[in-house]
């Protein structure tokens, strides 16, 4: 509706320039977003269910998920929304009309991150369990991981042909709200006893919030190569002179 509304009311060929500018912006950023859903339920859904096959204690309770949503809906809704276009959106040819919103690469490397996070999360919690630190501690760090995770995957899938540290330079006030939010409130689920009961997590220490940061990251490092790799050469010789 904006797009066709720059042409109507403008007279000038130059809104066509920014109708096709915005029309690319939205169907990428509505690509992102989908690719980010599919990806980050992937983790919660076998957080749910593996548990429950093998006989252990669960992982996710309701209270998880809820906090997981609140995580996900506004940075689809709104982060991605407001994300900027990419810098080669008008460089690149027209697409096909019958080109689908989700291609198989693209399903294909949301599938990759989420099964990613995942493993890395089940990695995490196995490896609590086993060293003994009991039903809350495994959950609080197999938690935190993912939380960590998710904010990783919507950093990695915002710009998809830059690495999450020059995307930093790309102005999105609502993802940082988001972000710090998150941080803030998951902080406040660990200071506070009232809700560290009712997530049903126990105390972690520096050097835990340290591993889970740290698996946190390592869920994305892969798919930040891929985009490295994936860009042309002549714009990494640009990029690297600048």
């Amino acid at each position: 509706r904006e797009a066709a509304a720059l042409v109507l009311l403008d007279d000038d060929f130059s809104s066509i320039v920014k109708t096709i500018r915005l029309g690319r912006r939205i169907f990428d950023n509505l690509r992102k977003a989908m690719a980010y859903v599919l990806a980050v339920h992937i983790p919660i859904a076998g957080l749910s269910l593996i548990p429950v096959l093998f006989g252990w204690p669960l992982v996710l309770l309701p209270v998880h998920v809820v906090f997981l949503e609140l995580i996900i809906d506004p940075a689809c809704s709104i982060a991605f929304e407001a994300e900027p276009e990419e810098p080669n959106v008008m460089n690149r040819p027209p697409r096909d009309r019958k080109e689908p919103l989700f291609s198989r690469r693209t399903i294909v490397l949301s599938l990759l991150q989420g099964t990613a996070v995942l493993l890395v999360t089940l990695a995490i919690y196995g490896i609590a369990w086993e060293q003994g630190r009991g039903e809350l501690e495994a959950r609080s760090l197999a938690f935190t991981t993912l939380v960590i995770a998710n904010l990783g995957l919507i950093l990695s899938n915002r710009v998809w042909s830059k690495n999450i540290i020059s995307s930093m330079r790309n102005k999105n006030t609502a993802l940082y709200i988001i972000v710090a939010a998150t941080l803030a409130l998951l902080a406040a689920v660990f200071s506070v006893p009232f809700l560290r009961s009712l997530f049903s997590f126990g105390l972690l220490h520096v050097n835990d919030l340290a591993l889970c940061f740290g698996a946190g990251v390592a869920c994305i490092v892969w798919f930040e190569l891929v985009k490295f790799f994936s860009r042309p050469k002549t714009k990494l010789v640009k990029e690297i002179n600048e």
